[in-house]
């Protein structure tokens, strides 16, 4: 008597890739998210601190820095742009030239910044030279987050895809942390004066050591194994957008949506907590330092928490964390409106190291699980630079216009966050958790 043969399950791929070359994809993608975040997140640190007086003076102080600040916004703008393009690229000829692209771009104009002639040299060009520099490093972030992230996740075993995808994000926090340390490092080498003269720009110059060294990393890295399949099944779409726009509009959407909790709050964290602090009479370095051991504390944080996401499930990790933040944003001010060093590092390590980390670290792997091979790069840039543009760039500046609004009030900002919030758990509510699904 025949049997009939039963269809065997998929076969997921990424059990046929060795440890060696998982690890080198994995050490591209942190290294050089790391150099990107770090040139990008040293403009939105030198805008709270200097760039204000410095390339667009007033006669308010307060203007000025709102004007710095608006600056650092308007790289927000372009960072869809940027993500269209370049996503466009990595689903057309691949992850790894876009990667190495963007990363050049980024390179080039952080340390053209700290070339730039200031306000008094030359005047108005320079707050528009700045500006345009501001906006190519959007251009590059847009197209480099996607591509850094699927780098990861797409070399990730299906058990630790939460574990990978939580890597390239802590790239994002070493960068960080490695600005803020070389502003406050610069800041407290050299007086005021000099700070404000040139000692600023060290830090920007000192980009070009790791640009190169990032570049250096990403050419040892292979195509990803989704996009070799893609390729191997010419299955690569002429126009990406279009297809992600026609057929995953509702992954876009949701895409969006939880983005807003994740950059808002990250901003206010990283960015205006600084500026905030400062203004209450904190010293530079202080508000600096705060910031920075919150960062470094952030990232075992979030290893773990993506690790835990794939026994959990990334969708009840994101709103357990959407749901903390809700809850602790204003407390958040009040214990940073104590005035005390250890309580400004308390309130930044709770809210930034632990409640931010639960939906941060799950976020790239969540939205890379949501879209196909062939279009995954574009979807997931595509959702997560508008959802940045519309409140994670503006965030510092809105938050700053909210406060100078109601008499110096951090109430409204709270609820500024607690809107965005409700927004993000909405959104991901609709989402599907593909938790331990084959991607591909």
């Amino acid at each position: 008597m025949s049997t009939i043969a039963q269809p065997s399950a998929p076969r997921d791929k990424s059990e046929l890739i060795d440890g060696p070359t998982r690890r080198r994809a994995l050490f591209g993608s942190a290294v050089g998210s790391a150099v990107e975040w770090y040139d990008y997140f040293l403009y939105g640190t030198m805008s709270a601190l200097v760039f204000g007086p410095l390339f667009f003076p007033s006669g308010d102080p307060v203007a000025s820095q709102m004007l710095a600040l608006a600056s650092f916004a308007l790289a927000f703008l372009i960072r869809p742009i940027g993500g269209i393009i370049f996503s466009h690229i990595g689903d057309r000829i691949g992850r790894k030239k876009t990667l190495v692209i963007t990363l050049t771009i980024m390179g080039v104009a952080t340390v053209a910044i700290g070339l730039m002639p200031t306000f008094e040299t030359i005047g108005m060009w320079a707050p528009i030279l700045l500006t345009v520099l501001r906006l190519l490093q959007g251009l590059a972030l847009g197209g480099e987050w996607g591509g850094g992230l699927l780098m990861a996740v797409e070399y990730a075993p299906r058990n630790k895809r939460g574990l990978y995808g939580a890597v390239p994000q802590t790239g994002a926090l070493f960068g960080l942390a490695l600005g803020n340390l070389a502003a406050s490092a610069t800041s407290s080498i050299f007086s005021n004066e000099d700070f404000l003269s040139y000692g600023w720009r060290i830090p920007f110059l000192f980009s070009v050591v790791l640009v190169g060294i990032g570049l250096w990393i990403r050419h040892s890295v292979a195509e990803t194994p989704s996009f070799q399949n893609v390729v191997a099944t010419n299955s690569t779409v002429k126009v990406p957008l279009m297809k992600t726009l026609r057929h995953h509009w509702r992954a876009v959407i949701i895409t969006i949506g939880a983005k807003f909790v994740e950059t808002s709050t990250f901003f206010i964290f990283a960015t205006f907590t600084v500026s905030y602090a400062v203004s209450l009479g904190f010293a530079r370095s202080e508000a600096l330092n705060a910031v920075l051991i919150a960062a470094i504390v952030a990232i075992p944080v979030m290893l773990g928490v993506g690790a835990l996401s794939d026994r959990l499930g990334r969708k009840k990790m994101f709103l357990t964390g959407a749901g903390l933040i809700m809850i602790y944003i204003i407390p958040f001010f009040w214990l940073v409106n104590q005035e005390s060093f250890l309580l400004l590092t308390v309130a930044v390590v709770v809210g930034f190291s632990c409640i931010w980390s639960m939906y941060g670290a799950v976020l790239g792997t969540f939205f890379a699980e949501s879209y196909p091979a062939d279009v995954r790069y574009t979807g997931v840039s595509l959702g997560y630079q508008i959802g940045a543009a519309l409140v994670g760039g503006p965030a510092p500046l809105i938050a700053t216009a909210l406060l100078t609004g109601f008499g110096g009030s951090y109430i409204p900002i709270g609820l500024f966050i607690i809107a965005c919030s409700v927004v993000s758990v909405v959104a991901v509510l609709f989402a599907k958790d593909r938790s331990g699904e084959i991607l591909d």
